[in-house]
């Protein structure tokens, strides 16, 4: 009966229709960039912190709050990650890669909740460039770890300023995401669009290996002196 509530609630997020609490793990660059950006659609943001009460932090709450003027009952505000999650429906682990695991493992029950992964390698090899540091994926490694959860893997090939000025890129934005449950990859591709980007569905978690290593290959184009940014033309 739990599993068909939660499919059921997932296809109203897949319609976009109901703002919903989405908890943002992680108070850095990404974070202050889809927290903001998921406020102004209306839904109330959480952000889970190792240390909530860091006055710092009041920056990121006020530049959420100011996007999300049109719905002043969805106030956001810091807590812990636990609490966080344990307050969300939608989870964006907006993490470093390498300490995923352990901030999943430390989340509690994800059971039939939306796990959004922006992660990358930050592991460079001896010729300097980055490197897979596990052998499948960091979405498969975390859907193992909740596997009654929905892992979608989004947002990790591009940078952030792009995430919070989509017009930067001079063009048009393409946000790969995989998962195996569409439901969730299409609640997703509804943030993604109404931030100004384009969202195209490639496939189940098994293929997050590849979106990592898409992740590569942009940042070799920034160091090499020929940046560029994902369009990924659908044929008509």
């Amino acid at each position: 009966m739990i599993k068909i509530l939660n499919l059921l609630i997932l296809c109203l997020f897949s319609s976009c229709i109901v703002a919903e609490t989405i908890a943002i793990i992680g108070t850095g660059n990404v974070a202050s960039a889809l927290g903001p950006a998921f406020a102004k659609q209306g839904h109330e943001i959480v952000y889970g912190s190792r240390n909530p009460s860091n006055p710092e932090l009041q920056l990121l709450l006020d530049q959420t709050l100011v996007v999300n003027l049109q719905h002043p009952e969805n106030k956001p505000y810091v807590t812990s990650p636990r609490e966080a999650a344990e307050k969300s429906q939608v989870v964006v682990l907006a993490v470093p890669g390498s300490a995923v695991s352990e901030v999943v493992l430390n989340l509690g029950d994800l059971t039939g909740k939306i796990v959004i992964d922006p992660t990358n390698s930050r592991v460079l090899g001896d010729d300097g460039h980055r490197v897979y540091p596990v052998e499948t994926s960091y979405a498969e490694i975390i859907q193992d770890l909740v596997p009654e959860s929905y892992v979608v893997k989004a947002f990790n090939t591009l940078n952030y300023r792009t995430m919070i000025d989509p017009d930067s890129s001079g063009g048009q934005v393409t946000i790969p995401i995989v998962g195996n449950h569409k439901p969730s990859k299409d609640f997703v591709a509804n943030l993604i669009r109404a931030m100004g980007l384009e969202a195209i569905d490639l496939g189940p978690v098994r293929f997050a290996h590849i979106l990592e290593g898409m992740l590569f290959l942009y940042v070799y184009g920034r160091e090499a002196g020929t940046p560029f940014n994902y369009h990924l033309r659908i044929d008509e």
